[in-house]
């Protein structure tokens, strides 16, 4: 679709504001840093992540973003088929760190998005990790014209590895929002997503998350309490930096939730609010930087 000047850098701040809070929390994951500390992209970690180096939780949405932007559907069969290439030639290339969940399922090396989505359906115990929902945000770029298959896009891709009712209900709230502030610039999505979920459990959350504080929702490795960690920074702040600053500073899975609330904060204030210090810095699989987030982005949207 035709975007304006003003969309079109909310359009490229989506992947930008993923990358950078991703790297921003790289260097502080499983910590919880005292106030004194200042947060700043170092690298490091327990991962030994390069400075402005993004994680996986970058690399898998830029899998989906590639995807996206060769195929036009991704709620159909072909569409999930790519994603799903893209998530093994990723796998394939050794990465520094997989989740354990999805891990478990792309060891598999299915070649076609059903045959992925029947590991992901067979895994046992807890399957509401939140490994989808760090990467969904792309989603929302593929469907800017059209919300009703966004929500079941964001659905389907997360059910290829997270193949749980919380994580993909997670994923469409979050990336119908996603889409909702790159075309208006505002957070209302977020609200008005609640009719595309089941309202009755995600409401309460979302104002749990803007009235508490992170030993609320402490254990955000859970999709839930990720989603609530990335809500809390956004609403507690009034600028990408601030908000991404403040999720590292919740403490446990820091890169993610800071990926999280990154891909929204890109879409509701643009490529333009993330600092230029850190897009400087970024960099990550399968050897892009800022710059070719930012191509990426364009592909998508204007296929």
């Amino acid at each position: 679709m035709e975007l304006t000047a003003e969309q079109a850098d909310r359009a490229a701040g989506v992947l930008l504001g993923t990358a950078a809070g991703d790297a921003l929390g790289a260097g502080y994951e499983f910590t919880h840093p005292s106030p004194n500390i200042v947060i700043e992209m170092k690298g490091g970690g327990a991962f030994n992540w390069a400075p402005g180096e993004w994680t996986d939780d970058t690399s898998m949405a830029v899998a989906v973003a590639r995807a996206a932007a060769e195929s036009v559907n991704l709620h159909e069969e072909p569409g999930l088929d790519a994603v799903a290439a893209e998530f093994i030639t990723w796998w394939d290339s050794k990465p520094a760190d997989v989740g354990a969940q999805t891990s478990q399922v792309l060891q598999w090396r299915s070649p076609t998005g059903r045959q992925m989505q029947i590991h992901a359906h067979e895994l046992g115990g807890l399957k509401a990790g939140n490994g989808s929902l760090m990467r969904t945000a792309p989603v929302a770029l593929a469907y800017l014209d059209d919300e009703a298959h966004c929500a079941k896009a964001a659905a389907v891709v997360s059910s290829l590895t997270h193949y749980d009712m919380q994580a993909m209900q997670a994923c469409k709230l979050w990336t119908l929002a996603i889409r909702h502030a790159v075309l208006y610039g505002t957070y209302d999505g977020v609200r008005q997503s609640l009719s595309m979920v089941d309202a009755g459990f995600w409401g309460p959350l979302l104002d749990k998350a803007e009235t508490g504080a992170p030993e609320d929702f402490p254990k955000n490795g859970w999709v839930v309490h990720a989603l609530q960690t990335a809500w809390w920074a956004i609403t507690h702040t009034d600028s990408l930096p601030a908000a991404l600053e403040l999720a590292v500073r919740a403490g446990g899975d820091t890169d993610t939730t800071a990926a999280i609330a990154g891909g929204l904060l890109g879409a509701r204030w643009g490529a333009s609010a993330v600092p230029e210090q850190w897009r400087a810095m970024l960099h990550g699989y399968p050897g892009y930087r800022a710059e070719d987030l930012t191509a990426l982005t364009e592909r998508i949207v204007n296929r």
